[in-house]
């Protein structure tokens, strides 16, 4: 906790410990109220920096506004008191209401069909809390950060389900939630509940105290291999070397340009239903294009987006949501009915918001192609 404090404190580094607390509205207990409580139980807490603090809530609130806002669910603002009570940290809450919500609906046909009372999502969150309270200390006290945070509220998730059903506890767990209770993962700081032990043996499961890094094979040269042969910086103290080694599929998406293509894909979808959800189809579209160019057909033909050189057209390639144009560049090619490729001009530039065409559709003259917006 004294890291967190710190870093306000200092009004240094406003890293991702210190804004967490902060950039959720309120998923997170704030930092304020966790250093009041404290405080409260006679903990020697250092005083937080409020110009620091204010400083990381605008920059924080100028990322939510701009993009992380489309995509949190409006509930997780209302539950922080709720997460001091079970110590599950606050970034789980988006996954976390997900989950609730896809076990609800298995969970309430259930209740229907014993004649109970259906469970609202505010009565799911409350059982899984207690839940959590109830298992955490049972599986020996794993600390509550990625992954045992995630195995240890999965655990109470699938106990809600499997006590609806009547089996009891413990019934659902995969090897990665047994693999923290033996000790695959690391030592358990506290103890395994006897029920817990009991059920490994009846499983054969074996308790271990083995170094984990002794249990897994070691890939750390195929991962510098990897870097090599593609070119890849490992950054300062390896830590580019240790990002692919931790998230490979992740790394190897953001390198290849496919992550921020996906993410700007999937921005403009939340911000197209954001918008859309308040108003009607028609005024939707008028807002989406107020600030936008239409690239239009110049003549009758099919489309193609890029050459592969030597006049070839690239078969597949198909620019992206978010991709930027600069006035004069070249959008995409269109072969007219006579053979000849006409160049379609990006207008005036910009970002491209929206996509009429696939590769190869065939448009008529004076037909919408994509729209794209200026800059401002």
């Amino acid at each position: 906790m004294a890291s967190i404090l710190e870093v306000c404190n200092n009004g240094a580094d406003i890293i991702d410990t210190a804004i967490e607390p902060l950039s959720w509205g309120k998923v997170h207990p704030d930092v304020i109220s966790v250093q009041s409580m404290l405080k409260n139980e006679g903990f020697d807490v250092p005083e937080i920096n409020m110009n620091a603090y204010m400083k990381a809530r605008a920059l924080t609130q100028e990322f939510i506004d701009d993009w992380l806002g489309y995509f949190i669910n409006p509930q997780n603002k209302l539950m922080s008191s709720l997460l001091l009570g079970c110590g599950l940290p606050g970034g789980m809450m988006g996954s976390m209401m997900a989950d609730l919500g896809g076990i609800r609906t298995t969970i309430n046909n259930i209740r229907k069909k014993k004649g109970d009372p259906e469970l609202s999502m505010d009565d799911m969150l409350v059982k899984l809390f207690d839940e959590v309270a109830y298992v955490w200390p049972r599986v020996g006290y794993p600390p509550l950060v990625t992954p045992f945070s995630q195995y240890t509220k999965n655990i109470a998730l699938m106990n809600l389900l499997t006590l609806e059903q009547g089996k009891g506890r413990f019934v659902m767990m995969d090897d990665s939630m047994w693999g923290m209770i033996l000790g695959k993962s690391g030592k358990i700081p506290g103890e395994v509940a006897p029920e817990l032990v009991e059920l490994a043996k009846k499983q054969g499961r074996e308790f271990t105290d083995a170094d984990p890094h002794t249990l897994l094979k070691n890939n750390l040269e195929d991962f510098r291999k990897e870097m090599d042969e593609n070119g890849w910086d490992y950054g300062q103290d390896e830590e580019e070397l240790f990002e692919l080694a931790m998230h490979p599929e992740q790394y190897r998406n953001y390198k290849s340009g496919q992550a921020k293509k996906n993410f700007l894909a999937d921005l403009q979808k939340a911000k197209d239903a954001a918008l859309g959800s308040k108003v009607t189809p028609e005024q939707l579209s008028a807002f989406k294009h107020a600030k936008a160019d239409a690239i239009v057909a110049p003549v009758k033909g099919q489309v193609f987006w890029e050459f592969n050189g030597d006049g070839e057209c690239a078969p597949t390639v198909e620019p992206f949501i978010g991709k930027d144009y600069r006035e004069g560049d070249a959008f995409c090619y269109l072969q007219a009915p006579w053979g000849e490729f006409v160049t379609v001009p990006a207008a005036l530039g910009g970002k491209l918001v929206e996509i009429n065409a696939k590769q190869g559709a065939k448009v008529n003259k004076g037909d919408v192609i994509a729209y794209i917006e200026r800059a401002q």
